[in-house]
């Protein structure tokens, strides 16, 4: 991922009001290693079921405010991560929804997904598994993540837009 600014993750916003973007908090962006990333992802601090995606779709920068249901799943069982297709202790993942944009977010309208509650999915990905006989090359295994997790998300912000096709 290119390197973003706090002005321009406001600016990317499909998603959200003027009041909701005035009171967003953004992570401390110095500490990033942008190219250890495909989007980024963050919880706000001050608003605990918000979270925010930010990426970039060719020249433009997409950023979505997402909303973590309000109980975690319960223990006791595993689930799966839309996105990195991580597969983690259930609490661990979240089912998040996406206000639309326009005329139908207006109305209400969202769009629902189960993602890794702390929106690291970037970072999971990069656990590498240790080489074996079976996993010869594990860096192969991460750049085939890395584009199933770019397109699953360019899906998902699609359905958020209420005009995409």
């Amino acid at each position: 991922m290119r390197a973003v600014t706090e002005d321009m993750i406001r600016a990317s916003m499909i998603n959200m009001s003027a009041d909701e973007l005035e009171v967003m908090t953004v992570p401390g962006l110095h500490e990033t290693v942008w190219d250890e990333r495909e989007f980024l992802g963050w919880r706000d601090a001050h608003h605990k079921t918000r979270g925010y995606l930010v990426f970039w779709a060719g020249e433009e920068l997409w950023g979505l405010m997402v909303r973590a249901a309000a109980s975690p799943m319960p223990g006791g069982r595993s689930a799966m991560c839309v996105l990195c297709h991580t597969h983690q202790p259930a609490p661990q993942v979240s089912l998040f929804t996406a206000p639309k944009t326009g005329e139908a977010g207006a109305r209400g309208a969202s769009v629902g997904t189960y993602l890794c509650a702390d929106l690291a999915c970037s970072l999971l990905i990069r656990v590498l598994p240790v080489a074996s006989a079976e996993i010869p090359e594990p860096e192969a295994i991460v750049t085939h993540k890395t584009r199933g997790m770019k397109d699953r998300l360019w899906n998902f912000s699609k359905s958020v837009r209420s005009d995409a096709a």
